[in-house]
This record gives structure tokens, sequence and C-alpha cells, in this order.
């Protein structure tokens, strides 16, 4: 089995420090990044605390051997295209979970930034979590079986005021919805 500890680790941006800090109970950063190494067994326990601490599920800290895994390989940046720093695997959006659901949005014509035969995957949110999604993209529900979709401008206690992705529309207002759903990732076919 191969150790995935570090990968997870950076993708989500964290230090040694960062994770250690998140376990519960607290940890100290050498000890995460001897367990990331190898140089310390990860033990059952471990896997929990520091699953719980990244924010994913404890089987993702793991591979086989033999399974192939996707790696990055190039990285473009303002001057280029240039190869990585360092070798390492590039994360589906499942390694990363959390508790809230995925939701997909299918574009079915050209809307802005969004093209026809776009998925635009979502995550789930309670609708007081809306002041922290301002100036996302969010699907929220409206009545009779409806959903409005824009970059959320403001929240108040009537409800959300939504700008369409397509330019020259108006803000949308809707009523407050049970939940919002903010967009995380767009999977595009070339």
């Amino acid at each position: 089995m191969i150790n995935r500890i570090r990968d997870i680790r950076l993708q989500k941006g964290l230090t040694l420090a960062d994770v250690a800090a998140a376990c519960q109970p607290p940890t100290t950063a050498q000890t995460i990044g001897r367990l990331e190494t190898g140089m310390r067994n990860l033990s059952l326990a471990w896997m929990n605390r520091i699953a719980a601490a990244l924010g994913v599920e404890p089987e993702s800290l793991l591979r086989s051997e033999g399974s192939a895994v996707p790696v990055v390989v190039a990285v473009l940046s303002e001057n280029g295209v240039e190869s990585p720093r360092t070798r390492r695997e590039a994360l589906l959006p499942s390694d990363l979970a959390t508790d809230a659901p995925w939701m997909v949005l299918e574009v079915g014509a050209s809307c802005g930034e969004y093209r026809a035969g776009d998925q635009v995957w979502l995550r789930q949110h309670d609708w007081h979590d809306a002041a922290r999604l301002m100036n996302r993209d969010v699907l929220a529900p409206c009545p009779a079986g409806r959903f409005a979709f824009g970059r959320l401008l403001d929240r108040t206690e009537a409800g959300l005021i939504l700008l369409p992705p397509a330019s020259g529309q108006k803000p949308i207002a809707t009523e407050p919805p049970p939940w919002l759903a903010v967009a995380e990732m767009l999977v595009r076919k070339l």
C-alpha cells in the first residue's frame, strides 16, 4: 500500500503544522511528517485522526501499489507550461470528499463562461452558509420545482439576489431556499 497523506495535504494547501493542529487531540508536525514518509507506522487510529483533520475518508489515505493513478505532468502559468517541481498525484474530487453531497448542473446551451455540454459540479450547503458563499456561482431551488443559478450577490432575510451567468441579464431575486449548492468544479470535454 502507498501512503497518500502528503499528496492530499499538498493538494489542500496545508502544512504539516496545519494538519497536526487539526488532529483531535492535536499532535506535532514532526509526527505527521513521520507518518507521511513511513518512518512511523500508520495505524488505523492515526488514519482516522489524519483523515478527519484533512476532511477526507480514511480509505483515501492509502492506495494499492498496482493501481494506476493520474499524476500532474505539467503546470500552466503566466510564463508558459513548466514541469512540476515535484512529482505528485492528481486527486479526484472523491478523494477530497466532505460530508456535503455532490450535485451536477448540466449546461444545455452556452451561457456566459459555461459552454453547452459542460457539467458544473456543486456541493450542497445550508441556507445559513450563504454569507460565506458570496460572489460564487450557486444553484438555489425555487418554488414549483424550478431553480435559479448565478453569482450570489446578496443574502437578506427576504431571500437571495443572484446574477445570471449570461451578460446583460437582470439580477434574480429568490425567496430563502432550503439549501444552496456552490459550484466547485467544472468538467468540460475537449
